[in-house]
């Protein structure tokens, strides 16, 4: 029951039976007309056939030079025992005065139908219409049960009407229009049982992309977004698909930086959080000295900063990514943005006894988010102050520009980057130097391991990319290009 529910409710039986009732109604239109002309064209055919066998009675009654309805009350009986004939074998003629009172007839016709004939003949010819052309057609039925075509003709002597003549013959003497209504019925009831086949079965290829999406849409998981259509059709459903394709691929993509997050955020925190564990497990083992707590205050506080630094960094990711961040746009000059990173972090480098100082810093316009470009550089400057040897090392900064782009290039005296690590090195939470991947060094401006992924968004987030320019064991050389500002 529910089977044939989902059946008659399903949209590809819906398809066909729309199609079979324009169909139908299109065949009866159809079939009425084509029985309507021929029906018209067989009236035709009787009306001239009469109007000619009129025409002939007329020359052989020689109505012209009647005198009276008595020349032919006498011309009757003369002309039917000569055994002229008059009519056909299923032909009517009845002939009767202005009066009805005389009547006589030839033909299959019983004396009631010759008083109905007579009486109609009366109601259709008046006096006003005594020529052919006037002459009505009227329908009656014999006792042969047979449709008859009568056409009633006035008898005039001396200028006025004095009696009828009504021939008549049948309206369909060979069947041909019941034939013609069956045969219609019957060819439109094979052709609209031939189209529910066929509408059904090109409803259901029509409908197959339906069916592949909804297969797909089911194979679809909480945890599996890989499934893709991939239908190769211009039409409204391969349009459909395509979206519903566009529509996995922006969930998959979300699902898996929600997915990253929580890796992410497990992962790098986990570290800190173990840590913070120890330490307080172990100065809660027995009593110590006040230096001893004092170093373990001084390491949570290292690894609540850093945590805090995580967090911070992990949700400015996140929100860039799920396109949550606005960027502002206006004109800047990317130097003066490098300038003041450089002037703000010159005391973190010196704490470090890193020589950080500025090279060639050129007008270079651009329009983007100011804020946002100030973090991309500081970013850059802080991962190479972080990198760059203590003893005697050193970070540049440096930007310039030609036709189309501008750039800003941040370079160290690093140890650099090894060809493995190059693919990588703007990925999430990924060092290439994994040794110092955490610092014990108080002095280190640490890091979340995200600073390089944010780089690389801002910086196509306005158009340009971020890239590593520099060979292993010759430093690091980081270069973002923008789109130059016309």
């Amino acid at each position: 029951m529910n089977r044939f529910k989902r059946f008659i409710t399903g949209i590809r039986f819906r398809l066909m039976s729309w199609f079979i009732i324009i169909l139908a109604l299109v065949l009866f239109i159809f079939s009425a007309f084509v029985y309507t002309r021929q029906s018209q064209d067989l009236q035709d055919t009787n009306l001239n056939r009469l109007a000619l066998k009129v025409r002939q009675l007329e020359n052989l009654f020689q109505f012209e030079g009647l005198q009276s309805m008595q020349d032919v009350r006498q011309m009757m009986p003369t002309l039917v025992s000569s055994g002229v004939a008059l009519v056909q074998e299923d032909e009517i003629l009845v002939v009767a005065d202005a009066d009805a009172q005389w009547t006589v007839h030839i033909g299959p016709v019983s004396s009631e139908d010759i008083h109905q004939l007579v009486t109609t003949a009366q109601e259709e010819i008046t006096d006003d219409q005594p020529r052919l052309q006037d002459f009505a057609l009227v329908n009656t039925e014999t006792k042969q049960n047979h449709q008859y075509a009568f056409l009633i003709v006035p008898v005039e002597a001396r200028g006025r009407m004095v009696g009828y003549m009504l021939l008549g013959r049948p309206a369909d003497p060979t069947g041909q229009l019941p034939r013609l209504a069956a045969t219609l019925a019957l060819a439109s009831l094979a052709v609209l049982a031939g189209a529910a086949g066929v509408g059904y079965w090109l409803a259901g290829r029509v409908l197959r992309p339906v069916k592949v999406i909804t297969r797909t849409a089911r194979q679809i998981g909480d945890t599996d977004l890989s499934k893709r259509l991939n239908l190769k059709s211009s039409d409204e459903l391969g349009e459909l698909a395509n979206t519903f394709d566009d529509m996995l691929s922006r969930l998959q993509a979300a699902f898996e930086r929600q997915r990253q997050f929580t890796t992410d955020a497990s992962h790098e925190l986990r570290t800190p959080l173990t840590i913070i564990g120890l330490e307080t497990g172990r100065m809660l083992t027995g009593r110590r000295t006040p230096e001893e707590y004092e170093q373990v205050l001084q390491t949570i506080q290292g690894e609540n900063d850093h945590m805090t630094r995580l967090v911070n960094d992990l949700l400015v990711l996140a929100r860039m990514e799920s396109g949550q961040t606005h960027l502002e746009q206006e004109e800047i000059d990317l130097s003066d943005v490098a300038l003041e990173v450089v002037e703000r972090l010159a005391p973190l480098a010196a704490a470090k006894g890193i020589r950080l100082e500025a090279g060639d810093l050129p007008e270079t316009p651009v329009l983007g988010d100011r804020g946002h470009l100030a973090q991309m550089v500081s970013n850059l400057v802080s991962n190479a102050i972080k990198y760059a040897p203590a003893a005697n090392g050193w970070v540049r900064v440096e930007s310039g520009l030609n036709d189309s782009q501008v750039w800003v290039r941040v370079e160290d005296n690093g140890a650099g980057i090894a060809p493995e690590d190059r693919l990588h090195i703007f990925e999430r939470f990924y060092r290439a130097d994994k040794s110092r991947s955490r610092s014990d060094d108080k002095n280190d401006p640490g890091g979340s391991g995200l600073g390089l992924a944010i780089v690389r968004w801002i910086a196509q987030a306005h158009g340009g990319d971020a890239n590593l320019e520099s060979e292993a064991g010759n430093g690091a050389v980081f270069k973002v290009t923008l789109p130059r500002r016309k």
